[in-house]
């Protein structure tokens, strides 16, 4: 094992504290070194300033202009998990910092060995990089190779300014465009002894998911959009699995005109003249899915673990930009599915390539497929929710991915 080494690990925890899914998919990363026996610290400086949900007090003030529950959800997540007083959050509207003290931030970045930017989250890596080796985690390939692809020159800038990189793409397909870095596979650690099995069930399949994350790229003459284009394909699929129940927790916020750029029906944007319903939400319940809001059901660190214990299971599509490049990519979501002992039905990306499937993980690429993954699952459920939790051990075990990516970072 590579000796004790003093790590910082970036992140999204503060910018979205009531995202529970968000929070686990960061924590798990220092959590998961600090049990390796590293000395590791948290610092988020995203640049993104915090806002609001609502709008604020005219409905357009999307701005917040304090920070207190941000820091409030980072320092008590942080000493939830040991590592209190080990976290800094810069807060870009004011450009002031919280946590570590100036001087004990500067001698951090003086000491580190490592950063880990984990989904390149840093507003200015190349700051970082006076002693630690810089690594940047890919956690949207396709979407980050394209972004390259399209000639965004700023964006390159931050990728190039790390001394390594690897990516949620495990094998990156032809179908992705090259950007001329050496792209080394790694995936979501978990953090096992979180995630409880044995914990009550409830007889429905579920996900959370948002309908679009982000405007839709074109490149190439291909558009790479987000999960509302995949979910039209399989929105009948609760009447074809009936009485099997199918549930979304849905995110609240929704971006009608990206939407509507990605073609006719998938937001009904303009639905009063046809008929359609008017909001993704309407859409799915029109077509026998039960929809709840995300927010309020898995909005918490410890709500969204309960939320995916209570499942039988999850069933999701992916990212149309996931489906078109076929990367490898699986689900940090999806993960914890396994982990708690849930099968999981998802949309293929590839990811049979690097993952065992049939048993625990079931992929899908037709309605039909979809049917019968679902109808196979709850077939045989004991063998498949068995089967889960062993990949999770195997394949997912923060022990061994956090091992791996350090021995690759400092061996290079």
């Amino acid at each position: 094992m590579t000796s004790r080494l003093h790590i910082i690990v970036t992140g999204l925890i503060a910018q979205h504290p009531w995202l529970g899914g968000v929070t686990w998919d960061y924590v798990q990363y220092p959590l998961g070194l600090q049990r390796l026996g590293h000395d590791v610290y948290y610092v988020e400086d995203s640049g993104e300033w915090p806002y609001t949900r609502d709008g604020g007090a005219s409905g357009r003030d999307w701005v917040a202009p304090d920070c207190t529950p941000n820091v409030t959800h980072l320092a008590g997540v942080m000493e939830r998990f040991g590592l209190g007083g080990k976290w800094a959050y810069r807060f870009p509207t004011r450009d002031r910092w919280y946590g570590l003290s100036d001087g004990a931030r500067a001698e951090l970045l003086r000491s580190a060995d490592l950063l880990l930017n984990v989904s390149g989250t840093l507003d200015h890596p190349e700051a970082y990089g006076r002693g630690a080796r810089l690594l940047y985690l890919d956690t949207d390939p396709v979407f980050t190779q394209v972004k390259m692809a399209r000639g965004d020159g700023a964006f390159r800038r931050r990728v190039d300014a790390h001394h390594a990189h690897f990516s949620f793409g495990e094998c990156l397909s032809d179908a992705v465009p090259s950007t001329g870095h050496r792209w080394r596979p790694t995936r979501q650690p978990i953090v096992l002894a979180e995630w409880r099995p044995a914990a009550p069930r409830r007889p429905v399949f579920t996900t959370v998911m948002s309908w679009t994350s982000y405007r839709p790229l074109q490149h190439a003459g291909r558009t790479y959009a987000q999960k509302d284009v995949e979910f039209r394909g399989f929105l009948e699929l609760p009447g074809r699995v009936a009485p099997t129940a199918l549930e979304v927790a849905l995110g609240d916020t929704t971006h009608v005109d990206w939407q509507e750029e990605v073609g006719p029906g998938v937001s009904g944007a303009a639905e009063g003249a046809t008929g359609r319903p008017r909001t993704p939400r309407a859409i799915l319940e029109q077509h026998g899915w039960r929809v709840v809001s995300a927010g309020e059901v898995c909005g918490g660190l410890d709500a969204y673990r309960a939320y995916v214990e209570s499942s039988r299971g999850e069933w999701s599509v992916a990212k149309n930009g996931y489906v078109l490049g076929q990367p490898g990519w699986f689900s940090c979501r999806s993960a914890c599915y396994l982990a708690a002992g849930r099968p999981v039905v998802v949309q293929d990306t590839g990811f049979g390539a690097v993952l065992p499937v049939g048993e625990g993980i079931l992929p899908f690429k037709t309605m039909a497929e979809a049917v019968a993954a679902v109808h196979e699952v709850e077939g045989n459920y004991p063998r498949h929710a068995k089967a889960a939790r062993a990949i999770a051990k195997e394949y997912f075990d923060s022990d061994r991915i956090l091992a791996r990516l350090i021995e690759e970072a400092c061996g290079t």
